[in-house]
């Protein structure tokens, strides 16, 4: 569903700032007089003490003093005390919005390189990935598909699709600005078709408006860009690591997908801000044991900047939770979130513009936008008001020096993740939404300004003494509809038979396989094809409403540990992120076991190699934020390592 939103552009850098406190060591004379000896007699009695000698010279560096959170004297980074699965000590998750996998990778690693724009040349011995001119057979190890053409022998350039009917096709980066596509729970499960891959046009796409030009029919749901527009990503897929095979953890739009990337569990939403059965049947789905689950956009209750008709809030638990029980550092750090700010065109507060750099545009862009606010649905790690914080220095951590709640309640907008690198308080696990106009969301922003930032937040990084123990995170929330070849592997059903055919209950809104059906197929990988669906929040039985996995979107690691140029086949989904960030610091704990989908998710670390040579010599690929190409930058001091 189209939203129209923002963010005002910050690039500030901060060098990083090392406090080390020097040991001091005192040397003092003593000599003394000796009595006189007698003639080959024992030696007379020693005589009284001299006075002290002049101060020796200053002594090595002492040790860093212990690591306590924001504790004087503490280690420069309090981050690097919690004891951690791996040496990753910094975690930063950039959150985008709306891509399927084939729309920024569909002919990855192979260019068009037209004159004129940005070139893009790959390395001879990048891996296959499983694409649009290279598709892979997920059921047999990955091996090739032979005598299938997805890009001139589609099967979405069918009479099913009618005058709308399509192949895939390439959009430049004269192309940049389009119009979002549909890409709600149902429609994205009839576009599915059962695995088919064959209604895109019918059931998700949407005309560019004539501002934005020609495709001026639903086909542009074909629509993919490659390396001469989304540079960045494709240089950090040849540097770093990159999935082929991540998912939506369920079918839906930007809210549920933030909601399972720090919770895993869409079911049980709470304080209404009217009777949920009033709320729109593409936002809830009642869950068949007398809750609902959320499968749409609603707004934050007690948001000040929500607007929506439909707010709530969640049960149960998520991340911050967790991480704040464990007593580690973290935030979320969302575009527009400072209300104190005014604009350069004089937008203020909740309304804060910010227009996207690529022309034409269909509207203006805010830039907060509450239904992407993860935590903002959770009244334990919301701050509806918008409090900042008592300083920057207090950036992650849950209280005051006098022990008094911290106001912000690890929420900020993302200058203050800048900032925090440069006042040496970034968070162990850093939650990154850019500001509307730069998250790539089609619409209101274009890959073009989502790449400035993404560079921008590594490079800080690559900067600072944080880089040799962090992991940077790509992730996106869902895939708007944008087609994608890969059938979708169901590890959680949805459907009256999944939650034990309760008397009275009714379902239309699953599609996948017929009318009430999301229905798990031989999934993947030799996993066995559930029949009963996960629990919910608030009951032990199987609820309607979370199928999945939903749709295949982008994840690349990029950090030192990161393997090179590697393409990684295991099953993910958005919970797979929450997962390593379990494993890593929570010693393995779970949101909740049994129900929520970080239960079951895959893991991501084959995307990592933990060689000890890896935090020596960390790797690093400074981009430039107006064309993506790699460029050169001034090595970092020894002080900042």
């Amino acid at each position: 569903m189209h939203e129209t939103r923002r963010l005002a552009r910050r690039e500030t850098m901060f060098a990083a700032v090392l406090t080390i406190t020097a040991g001091m060591l005192a040397s003092a004379g003593c000599s003394g007089d000796n009595g006189s000896p007698g003639d080959l007699g024992p030696a007379g009695p020693t005589g009284p003490a001299g006075p002290s000698g002049p101060t020796g010279p200053t002594g090595p560096t002492g040790p860093a003093g212990p690591g306590g959170v924001g504790a004087p004297g503490g280690s420069d980074d309090p981050a690097a005390a919690f004891t951690t699965a791996t040496p990753i000590k910094h975690v930063v998750i950039i959150f985008g919005e709306n891509i399927s996998f084939d729309h920024y990778f569909g002919t990855y690693p192979t260019a068009a390189n037209l004159t004129g724009e940005t070139a893009f040349h790959a390395d001879g011995a990048t891996p296959a990935a499983n694409t649009l001119t290279t598709p892979l057979d997920v059921n047999h190890g990955f091996a090739a598909l032979a005598g299938v053409n997805l890009l001139t022998n589609n099967p979405n350039n069918t009479s099913a699709n009618g005058a709308d009917a399509a192949n895939p096709f390439r959009l430049g980066p004269a192309q940049a600005s389009t119009q979002d596509q549909g890409h709600n729970y149902k429609p994205e499960q009839q576009a599915s078709h059962g695995g088919a891959m064959d209604l895109f046009p019918l059931f998700t796409g949407t005309a560019n408006p004539p501002l934005l030009g020609p495709p001026a029919n639903k086909g542009l749901v074909m629509g993919y860009y490659d390396g001469n527009t989304v540079t960045a990503l494709w240089n950090y897929a040849q540097h770093y690591a990159m999935s082929d095979n991540s998912w939506t953890t369920q079918f839906g739009p930007s809210t549920p997908g933030a909601i399972n990337l720090i919770a895993g569990q869409t079911n049980g939403m709470i304080a209404g801000n009217k009777d949920f059965a009033l709320f729109s049947a593409s936002h809830v789905l009642a869950d068949g044991h007398g809750g609902y689950t959320m499968i749409g956009d609603t707004d934050p209750l007690n948001d000040v900047c929500s607007t929506s008709s439909e707010q709530n809030l969640m049960a149960g638990k998520n991340i911050g939770d967790l991480l704040n029980a464990a007593g580690v550092t973290w935030g979320s750090f969302m575009g527009g979130f400072d209300l104190n700010i005014t604009n350069p065109n004089g937008t203020s507060g909740c309304g804060r513009i910010t227009n996207p750099t690529q022309t034409p545009f269909t509207g203006a862009s805010v830039d907060y936008i509450p239904h992407h606010a993860w935590f903002q649905y959770y009244a334990s790690t919301a701050n509806p008001l918008h409090a900042r914080p008592s300083s920057v220095a207090a950036i992650g951590r849950s209280t005051q020096a006098d022990g008094t709640p911290e106001p912000a309640n690890h929420n900020y907008d993302s200058h203050d993740f800048f900032e925090s690198i440069g006042a040496g308080s970034l968070p162990a696990v850093s939650f990154v939404k850019a500001p509307a106009y730069q998250d790539g969301h089609g619409g209101y922003s274009n890959p073009i300004d989502e790449q400035a930032f993404v560079i921008s937040v590594i490079n800080s990084l690559q900067d600072s003494k944080y880089w040799d123990t962090t992991a940077v995170i790509i992730a996106y929330d869902d895939s708007d509809g944008w087609y994608d070849h890969q059938a979708p592997p169901i590890v959680n059903p949805s459907s009256l038979a999944a939650i034990g055919s309760p008397d009275g209950v009714t379902d239309t809104t699953d599609q996948l396989n017929g009318d009430g059906l999301c229905t798990a197929t031989p999934s993947q990988q030799g996993r066995p094809a559930p029949t009963t669906a996960l629990p919910g929040a608030t009951t032990a039985a199987p609820v309607l409403g979370r199928c999945g996995y939903g749709t295949r979107v982008p994840l690349l690691v990029i950090s030192p540990f990161g393997k090179k140029n590697f393409i990684d086949h295991t099953l993910t989904d958005q919970s797979s992120v929450l997962r390593f960030i379990e494993d890593n610091w929570l010693g393995q704990a779970r949101i909740q076991p049994g129900a929520s989908f970080d239960t079951i998710a895959g893991p991501i670390d084959g995307m990592f190699s933990f060689p000890a040579a890896a935090a020596v010599e960390p790797r690093t690929l400074y981009l430039d934020p107006a064309t993506g190409l790699p460029t050169t930058r001034q090595a970092r001091p020894e002080t900042a390592r």
